[in-house]
Protein backbone atom coordinates (compact mmCIF):
# COMPACT_ATOMS: atom_id res chain seq x y z
CA UNK A 1 0.00 0.00 0.00
CA UNK A 2 1.12 3.83 -0.94
CA UNK A 3 1.39 4.57 3.20
CA UNK A 4 0.38 2.30 5.88
CA UNK A 5 -0.59 5.43 8.49
CA UNK A 6 -0.25 4.48 11.61
CA UNK A 7 -3.61 4.73 13.59
CA UNK A 8 -4.47 7.71 15.74
CA UNK A 9 -7.01 9.22 17.75
CA UNK A 10 -9.52 7.17 19.96
CA UNK A 11 -9.72 4.12 18.09
CA UNK A 12 -6.18 3.90 19.03
CA UNK A 13 -5.80 5.37 22.57
CA UNK A 14 -8.35 3.26 24.14
CA UNK A 15 -8.64 -0.74 22.64
CA UNK A 16 -12.03 -2.03 22.43
CA UNK A 17 -10.83 -5.34 23.91
CA UNK A 18 -11.69 -9.03 22.98
CA UNK A 19 -15.67 -9.50 24.26
CA UNK A 20 -18.41 -10.66 21.64
CA UNK A 21 -19.70 -7.83 19.83
CA UNK A 22 -22.36 -9.55 18.06
CA UNK A 23 -23.78 -12.84 17.56
CA UNK A 24 -25.19 -14.52 14.05
CA UNK A 25 -27.27 -17.26 14.37
CA UNK A 26 -25.48 -18.12 17.41
CA UNK A 27 -21.78 -17.40 15.79
CA UNK A 28 -19.83 -15.05 18.01
CA UNK A 29 -17.59 -11.94 16.15
CA UNK A 30 -15.43 -10.12 18.65
CA UNK A 31 -14.64 -6.82 19.57
CA UNK A 32 -11.01 -7.70 18.24
CA UNK A 33 -12.42 -8.26 15.21
CA UNK A 34 -14.22 -5.01 14.90
CA UNK A 35 -11.09 -3.71 16.36
CA UNK A 36 -8.94 -5.53 12.99
CA UNK A 37 -11.56 -4.78 10.48
CA UNK A 38 -11.72 -0.58 11.56
CA UNK A 39 -7.66 -1.31 11.14
CA UNK A 40 -8.13 -2.02 7.77
CA UNK A 41 -10.86 -0.16 6.51
CA UNK A 42 -8.42 3.05 7.27
CA UNK A 43 -4.95 1.17 6.06
CA UNK A 44 -7.04 0.81 2.71
CA UNK A 45 -8.74 4.36 2.70
CA UNK A 46 -4.81 5.73 3.45
CA UNK A 47 -6.08 7.53 6.14
CA UNK A 48 -6.33 8.37 9.47
CA UNK A 49 -9.90 8.35 11.66
CA UNK A 50 -10.95 11.96 12.04
CA UNK A 51 -11.27 13.28 15.41
CA UNK A 52 -14.92 11.47 17.00
CA UNK A 53 -15.70 9.23 13.95
CA UNK A 54 -14.36 6.26 16.59
CA UNK A 55 -18.34 4.88 16.68
CA UNK A 56 -19.43 5.72 12.90
CA UNK A 57 -16.15 3.32 12.20
CA UNK A 58 -16.99 0.65 14.52
CA UNK A 59 -20.67 0.95 13.39
CA UNK A 60 -19.86 0.57 9.47
CA UNK A 61 -17.04 -2.46 10.86
CA UNK A 62 -19.33 -4.70 12.32
CA UNK A 63 -22.18 -4.17 10.04
CA UNK A 64 -19.37 -5.39 7.30
CA UNK A 65 -18.67 -8.37 9.87
CA UNK A 66 -22.10 -9.00 10.17
CA UNK A 67 -22.97 -9.31 6.40
CA UNK A 68 -19.87 -11.06 5.61
CA UNK A 69 -20.64 -13.83 8.52
CA UNK A 70 -24.06 -14.07 7.02
CA UNK A 71 -22.79 -14.64 3.68
CA UNK A 72 -20.49 -17.23 4.87
CA UNK A 73 -23.23 -19.40 6.43
CA UNK A 74 -25.77 -18.51 3.39
CA UNK A 75 -22.31 -20.18 0.89
CA UNK A 76 -21.90 -22.73 3.57
CA UNK A 77 -25.15 -24.05 3.51
CA UNK A 78 -24.95 -24.45 -0.11
CA UNK A 79 -21.69 -25.93 -0.44
CA UNK A 80 -19.77 -22.81 -2.41
CA UNK A 81 -16.51 -23.18 -1.58
CA UNK A 82 -13.86 -21.06 -2.96
CA UNK A 83 -10.41 -22.10 -3.28
CA UNK A 84 -7.98 -20.80 -2.17
CA UNK A 85 -5.81 -20.26 -5.33
CA UNK A 86 -8.63 -18.02 -6.69
CA UNK A 87 -8.08 -15.67 -2.71
CA UNK A 88 -4.06 -16.12 -3.68
CA UNK A 89 -4.72 -14.27 -6.97
CA UNK A 90 -7.24 -11.57 -5.43
CA UNK A 91 -4.49 -10.84 -2.86
CA UNK A 92 -1.60 -10.52 -5.36
CA UNK A 93 -4.08 -8.31 -7.82
CA UNK A 94 -4.18 -5.62 -4.61
CA UNK A 95 -0.75 -6.08 -3.96
CA UNK A 96 0.15 -5.23 -7.27
CA UNK A 97 -1.70 -2.28 -7.64
CA UNK A 98 0.47 -1.01 -4.69
CA UNK A 99 4.13 -2.41 -6.45
CA UNK A 100 4.29 -5.47 -4.22
CA UNK A 101 4.00 -8.92 -3.85
CA UNK A 102 1.56 -10.87 -1.21
CA UNK A 103 4.82 -11.04 1.41
CA UNK A 104 5.03 -7.65 1.14
CA UNK A 105 1.07 -6.77 2.12
CA UNK A 106 1.53 -9.15 4.32
CA UNK A 107 4.15 -7.45 6.51
CA UNK A 108 2.53 -3.95 5.95
CA UNK A 109 -0.57 -5.18 7.09
CA UNK A 110 1.20 -7.00 10.40
CA UNK A 111 2.97 -3.60 10.48
CA UNK A 112 -0.44 -1.74 11.64
CA UNK A 113 -1.77 -4.73 13.63
CA UNK A 114 -3.70 -6.70 10.83
CA UNK A 115 -3.62 -10.31 10.42
CA UNK A 116 -4.05 -10.97 6.35
CA UNK A 117 -5.65 -13.68 7.56
CA UNK A 118 -8.90 -11.29 8.26
CA UNK A 119 -8.59 -9.57 4.23
CA UNK A 120 -8.25 -12.92 3.26
CA UNK A 121 -11.46 -13.86 5.42
CA UNK A 122 -13.13 -10.90 3.88
CA UNK A 123 -12.03 -11.83 0.12
CA UNK A 124 -13.34 -15.26 0.55
CA UNK A 125 -17.22 -14.55 1.84
CA UNK A 126 -17.16 -12.11 -0.83
CA UNK A 127 -16.59 -14.19 -3.28
CA UNK A 128 -18.54 -17.21 -2.36
CA UNK A 129 -21.70 -15.02 -2.09
CA UNK A 130 -20.84 -13.61 -5.76
CA UNK A 131 -20.78 -17.29 -7.02
CA UNK A 132 -23.34 -18.15 -4.82
CA UNK A 133 -25.85 -15.37 -5.92
CA UNK A 134 -24.73 -15.86 -9.77
CA UNK A 135 -25.66 -19.59 -9.26
CA UNK A 136 -28.99 -19.53 -7.81
CA UNK A 137 -30.32 -16.40 -10.02
CA UNK A 138 -28.69 -16.93 -13.53
CA UNK A 139 -31.83 -18.14 -14.74
CA UNK A 140 -33.48 -14.95 -13.41
CA UNK A 141 -31.08 -12.80 -15.56
CA UNK A 142 -31.83 -12.66 -19.36
CA UNK A 143 -30.86 -9.64 -21.04
CA UNK A 144 -33.02 -8.71 -24.61
CA UNK A 145 -32.04 -7.50 -27.19
CA UNK A 146 -34.57 -4.99 -26.93
CA UNK A 147 -33.42 -3.78 -23.63
CA UNK A 148 -29.36 -3.70 -24.92
CA UNK A 149 -31.10 -1.62 -28.37
CA UNK A 150 -32.75 0.61 -26.21
CA UNK A 151 -29.60 1.61 -24.04
CA UNK A 152 -27.66 1.81 -27.37
CA UNK A 153 -30.63 4.32 -28.33
CA UNK A 154 -29.96 6.69 -25.47
CA UNK A 155 -26.52 6.80 -25.99
CA UNK A 156 -27.09 7.61 -29.20
CA UNK A 157 -29.33 10.15 -28.25
CA UNK A 158 -26.85 11.95 -26.10
CA UNK A 159 -24.09 11.54 -28.10
CA UNK A 160 -24.20 15.16 -29.37
CA UNK A 161 -24.17 15.59 -25.26
CA UNK A 162 -20.79 16.28 -23.01
CA UNK A 163 -19.62 12.64 -21.84
CA UNK A 164 -18.35 12.66 -18.29
CA UNK A 165 -16.03 10.84 -16.59
CA UNK A 166 -17.34 9.41 -13.22
CA UNK A 167 -16.76 7.49 -10.13
CA UNK A 168 -19.76 6.74 -7.08
CA UNK A 169 -20.11 5.14 -3.77
CA UNK A 170 -23.22 3.56 -3.22
CA UNK A 171 -24.70 3.27 0.65
CA UNK A 172 -27.46 0.85 0.98
CA UNK A 173 -30.99 2.19 2.41
CA UNK A 174 -32.00 -0.77 4.24
CA UNK A 175 -35.06 0.85 5.42
CA UNK A 176 -36.39 4.52 5.84
CA UNK A 177 -35.79 4.68 9.45
CA UNK A 178 -31.47 4.04 8.47
CA UNK A 179 -32.01 7.07 5.87
CA UNK A 180 -31.00 10.00 7.68
CA UNK A 181 -27.99 8.24 9.46
CA UNK A 182 -27.07 7.01 5.60
CA UNK A 183 -26.72 10.26 4.24
CA UNK A 184 -24.78 11.70 7.44
CA UNK A 185 -22.20 8.73 6.81
CA UNK A 186 -22.30 10.02 3.16
CA UNK A 187 -21.80 13.84 4.39
CA UNK A 188 -19.10 12.39 6.52
CA UNK A 189 -17.18 10.97 3.92
CA UNK A 190 -17.14 14.13 2.24
CA UNK A 191 -15.72 15.78 4.94
CA UNK A 192 -12.92 12.73 4.54
CA UNK A 193 -11.97 13.55 1.50
CA UNK A 194 -11.56 17.36 2.24
CA UNK A 195 -8.92 15.82 4.86
CA UNK A 196 -6.97 14.08 2.23
CA UNK A 197 -8.57 10.41 2.39
CA UNK A 198 -9.02 9.32 -1.52
CA UNK A 199 -12.18 8.76 -3.03
CA UNK A 200 -10.85 5.61 -4.46
CA UNK A 201 -10.33 3.82 -1.22
CA UNK A 202 -13.55 4.78 0.19
CA UNK A 203 -15.35 3.32 -2.67
CA UNK A 204 -13.58 -0.05 -2.15
CA UNK A 205 -14.14 -0.19 1.29
CA UNK A 206 -18.10 1.11 1.98
CA UNK A 207 -19.55 0.79 -1.52
CA UNK A 208 -22.00 -2.00 -2.55
CA UNK A 209 -22.36 -1.55 -6.36
CA UNK A 210 -19.74 -3.38 -8.37
CA UNK A 211 -17.58 -0.48 -9.30
CA UNK A 212 -16.41 -1.13 -5.45
CA UNK A 213 -13.56 -3.70 -7.15
CA UNK A 214 -12.49 -0.91 -9.44
CA UNK A 215 -12.85 2.12 -6.89
CA UNK A 216 -15.92 3.26 -7.99
CA UNK A 217 -14.68 4.00 -10.72
CA UNK A 218 -17.84 4.43 -13.86
CA UNK A 219 -15.82 5.37 -16.96
CA UNK A 220 -17.17 7.78 -19.32
CA UNK A 221 -21.19 8.34 -19.48
CA UNK A 222 -23.71 10.34 -21.01
CA UNK A 223 -26.26 12.24 -18.91
CA UNK A 224 -28.76 9.55 -20.08
CA UNK A 225 -27.04 6.96 -18.18
CA UNK A 226 -27.62 8.16 -14.80
CA UNK A 227 -30.19 8.04 -12.68
CA UNK A 228 -33.62 10.56 -12.96
CA UNK A 229 -32.11 13.72 -11.51
CA UNK A 230 -28.62 12.59 -10.75
CA UNK A 231 -27.67 14.18 -14.77
CA UNK A 232 -28.54 17.47 -13.54
CA UNK A 233 -26.64 17.48 -10.52
CA UNK A 234 -23.69 16.13 -12.86
CA UNK A 235 -23.84 18.87 -15.25
CA UNK A 236 -23.90 21.14 -12.65
CA UNK A 237 -20.27 19.83 -10.91
CA UNK A 238 -17.05 21.08 -11.47
CA UNK A 239 -14.26 18.64 -12.28
CA UNK A 240 -12.63 17.41 -9.32
CA UNK A 241 -15.54 17.69 -6.97
CA UNK A 242 -18.28 15.12 -5.29
CA UNK A 243 -21.93 15.60 -4.70
CA UNK A 244 -23.78 15.43 -1.43
CA UNK A 245 -25.72 11.89 -1.18
CA UNK A 246 -28.28 11.51 -3.91
CA UNK A 247 -31.48 9.21 -3.81
CA UNK A 248 -30.79 6.36 -6.21
CA UNK A 249 -33.91 5.38 -8.91
CA UNK A 250 -34.96 2.38 -6.82
CA UNK A 251 -34.43 4.20 -3.43
CA UNK A 252 -32.67 1.53 -1.48
CA UNK A 253 -29.57 3.06 -1.54
CA UNK A 254 -27.68 6.44 -1.40
CA UNK A 255 -24.58 8.17 -4.02
CA UNK A 256 -21.89 9.90 -3.92
CA UNK A 257 -21.20 10.94 -7.43
CA UNK A 258 -17.10 12.02 -8.14
CA UNK A 259 -16.71 14.02 -11.25
CA UNK A 260 -13.05 13.75 -12.79
CA UNK A 261 -13.53 14.92 -16.26
CA UNK A 262 -15.61 16.27 -18.61
CA UNK A 263 -15.32 16.48 -22.79
CA UNK A 264 -17.61 17.50 -25.79
CA UNK A 265 -19.79 15.26 -27.19
CA UNK A 266 -17.48 12.92 -30.04
CA UNK A 267 -17.49 13.48 -33.38
CA UNK A 268 -19.13 11.19 -35.56
CA UNK A 269 -16.31 9.04 -37.36
CA UNK A 270 -15.59 6.40 -39.75
CA UNK A 271 -17.47 3.16 -38.75
CA UNK A 272 -15.87 0.16 -37.80
CA UNK A 273 -17.20 -3.09 -37.74
CA UNK A 274 -16.79 -6.81 -36.04
CA UNK A 275 -17.43 -9.36 -38.97
CA UNK A 276 -17.56 -13.05 -39.70
CA UNK A 277 -16.19 -13.97 -42.84
CA UNK A 278 -16.48 -17.17 -45.13
CA UNK A 279 -15.00 -18.18 -48.14
CA UNK A 280 -15.59 -21.44 -50.22
CA UNK A 281 -13.56 -22.34 -52.97
CA UNK A 282 -14.57 -22.05 -56.35
CA UNK A 283 -13.10 -25.67 -57.52
CA UNK A 284 -15.26 -27.43 -55.26
CA UNK A 285 -18.44 -25.74 -55.50
CA UNK A 286 -20.95 -23.44 -58.73
CA UNK A 287 -22.01 -20.00 -57.62
CA UNK A 288 -25.58 -21.72 -56.80
CA UNK A 289 -23.69 -24.22 -54.24
CA UNK A 290 -21.50 -21.69 -52.41
CA UNK A 291 -23.83 -19.19 -51.95
CA UNK A 292 -26.24 -22.06 -50.31
CA UNK A 293 -23.47 -22.86 -48.09
CA UNK A 294 -22.12 -19.37 -47.38
CA UNK A 295 -25.29 -17.87 -46.68
CA UNK A 296 -25.61 -20.09 -43.47
CA UNK A 297 -22.56 -18.08 -41.84
CA UNK A 298 -25.09 -16.57 -39.27
CA UNK A 299 -25.67 -20.32 -38.04
CA UNK A 300 -21.79 -20.59 -37.16
CA UNK A 301 -21.76 -19.19 -34.37
CA UNK A 302 -18.48 -17.34 -35.10
CA UNK A 303 -19.39 -14.17 -33.29
CA UNK A 304 -19.03 -15.54 -30.49
CA UNK A 305 -15.18 -17.53 -31.66
CA UNK A 306 -15.53 -20.13 -29.27
CA UNK A 307 -15.69 -23.05 -32.26
CA UNK A 308 -18.64 -23.38 -34.61
CA UNK A 309 -21.98 -24.87 -34.13
CA UNK A 310 -22.45 -25.69 -38.15
CA UNK A 311 -20.09 -27.36 -40.72
CA UNK A 312 -20.65 -25.22 -43.90
CA UNK A 313 -18.94 -27.79 -45.94
CA UNK A 314 -16.05 -29.00 -47.12
CA UNK A 315 -12.90 -26.49 -47.48
CA UNK A 316 -15.69 -23.88 -46.73
CA UNK A 317 -13.66 -21.37 -43.64
CA UNK A 318 -14.68 -19.11 -41.10
CA UNK A 319 -12.85 -16.85 -39.32
CA UNK A 320 -14.21 -13.33 -36.95
CA UNK A 321 -12.62 -10.37 -37.25
CA UNK A 322 -12.28 -7.91 -34.35
CA UNK A 323 -13.08 -3.99 -34.95
CA UNK A 324 -11.71 -3.11 -38.06
CA UNK A 325 -12.33 0.69 -39.40
CA UNK A 326 -13.81 1.17 -42.24
CA UNK A 327 -10.69 2.76 -44.17
CA UNK A 328 -9.24 -0.76 -43.30
CA UNK A 329 -10.98 -3.08 -45.52
CA UNK A 330 -10.31 -3.90 -48.79
CA UNK A 331 -11.87 -3.63 -51.67
CA UNK A 332 -14.59 -5.07 -53.01
CA UNK A 333 -15.45 -5.64 -49.35
CA UNK A 334 -15.53 -1.99 -48.32
CA UNK A 335 -18.40 -1.40 -50.80
CA UNK A 336 -20.31 -4.69 -49.76
CA UNK A 337 -20.36 -3.60 -46.22
CA UNK A 338 -20.37 0.10 -46.22
CA UNK A 339 -24.36 -0.41 -46.21
CA UNK A 340 -24.51 -3.10 -43.76
CA UNK A 341 -25.91 -3.27 -40.08
CA UNK A 342 -25.27 -5.34 -37.24
CA UNK A 343 -27.09 -8.59 -38.10
CA UNK A 344 -26.89 -8.07 -42.11
CA UNK A 345 -25.03 -10.48 -44.19
CA UNK A 346 -23.56 -9.54 -47.93
CA UNK A 347 -23.94 -9.96 -50.93
CA UNK A 348 -22.05 -13.24 -52.39
CA UNK A 349 -18.89 -11.72 -53.36
CA UNK A 350 -16.69 -13.54 -56.26
CA UNK A 351 -12.80 -14.04 -56.62
CA UNK A 352 -10.25 -15.75 -58.79
CA UNK A 353 -10.07 -18.22 -56.42
CA UNK A 354 -13.14 -18.15 -53.93
CA UNK A 355 -16.48 -17.32 -53.20
CA UNK A 356 -16.71 -14.77 -50.36
CA UNK A 357 -19.62 -13.82 -47.60
CA UNK A 358 -19.26 -11.57 -44.50
CA UNK A 359 -22.01 -11.00 -41.90
CA UNK A 360 -21.77 -8.00 -39.33
CA UNK A 361 -21.54 -9.63 -35.67
CA UNK A 362 -21.09 -5.96 -34.42
CA UNK A 363 -20.89 -2.13 -35.49
CA UNK A 364 -19.53 0.76 -34.26
CA UNK A 365 -21.20 3.82 -36.29
CA UNK A 366 -18.06 6.03 -35.86
CA UNK A 367 -19.82 7.39 -32.05
CA UNK A 368 -17.43 5.73 -30.04
CA UNK A 369 -20.47 3.83 -28.25
CA UNK A 370 -19.88 0.68 -26.26
CA UNK A 371 -20.48 -3.13 -28.30
CA UNK A 372 -23.43 -4.90 -27.37
CA UNK A 373 -21.71 -7.83 -25.14
CA UNK A 374 -20.68 -4.55 -22.94
CA UNK A 375 -23.68 -3.32 -22.67
CA UNK A 376 -24.85 -6.74 -21.55
CA UNK A 377 -22.38 -7.26 -19.23
CA UNK A 378 -23.49 -3.75 -17.86
CA UNK A 379 -27.00 -4.94 -17.78
CA UNK A 380 -26.59 -8.18 -16.23
CA UNK A 381 -23.88 -6.57 -13.24
CA UNK A 382 -26.62 -4.31 -12.31
CA UNK A 383 -29.43 -6.28 -12.44
CA UNK A 384 -27.12 -9.01 -9.89
CA UNK A 385 -26.42 -6.78 -7.73
CA UNK A 386 -30.05 -5.73 -7.16
CA UNK A 387 -30.84 -9.64 -6.71
CA UNK A 388 -27.67 -9.92 -4.19
CA UNK A 389 -28.81 -6.65 -2.03
CA UNK A 390 -32.83 -8.42 -1.77
CA UNK A 391 -31.25 -11.99 -1.22
CA UNK A 392 -28.99 -10.87 1.89
CA UNK A 393 -31.78 -8.76 3.01
CA UNK A 394 -34.06 -12.19 3.39
CA UNK A 395 -30.85 -13.64 4.80
CA UNK A 396 -31.11 -11.52 7.65
CA UNK A 397 -34.55 -10.99 7.98
CA UNK A 398 -35.13 -15.25 8.44
CA UNK A 399 -31.36 -15.04 10.35
CA UNK A 400 -30.97 -14.14 14.28
CA UNK A 401 -28.74 -11.20 14.56
CA UNK A 402 -27.87 -9.92 18.26
CA UNK A 403 -25.43 -6.95 18.53
CA UNK A 404 -23.88 -6.30 22.16
CA UNK A 405 -20.79 -3.95 21.31
CA UNK A 406 -22.90 -0.31 21.68
CA UNK A 407 -25.72 -2.16 24.21
CA UNK A 408 -22.32 -2.51 26.36
CA UNK A 409 -20.92 1.00 25.51
CA UNK A 410 -24.41 2.48 26.45
CA UNK A 411 -24.92 0.66 29.76
CA UNK A 412 -21.42 1.54 30.60
CA UNK A 413 -22.49 5.43 29.97
CA UNK A 414 -25.74 5.10 31.96
CA UNK A 415 -23.69 3.78 34.83
CA UNK A 416 -21.32 6.59 34.68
Amino acid sequence: MTALLSLTGAMAQRPIGDAVAATVNDHPISTFDVQQRVRLMLVTSGGQMPPGAERQFQEQALRDLIEEELKRQEAARFEVEIPDSEIDQELAQIAAQNGGSIETLARELAAAGIAIEKLREKIRADNAWQTLVRGRFRNRVSITDGEIDDMLEEMRAEAQQEQFLLSEICLPVENEQQRDRIYNVGMQMLAQMQQGVPFQALAQQFSVCPSAARGGDLGWMRAAELDEGMGDVVRQLSEGNVSTPLEAEDGDMLKLIALRGKREAAEKGDPSYELAYASAPRNLYTREEAEKRLSRLPLTNACNADGLSTDLGEGVGVELFPMIPIDQIREPFQNAILDLRRGDLSELLEGPRYYHMVYVCEMDEGLGLPRRRVIENRLAAQQFELLSRRYLRDVERDSDVQIRLFEDKNTEQQDS
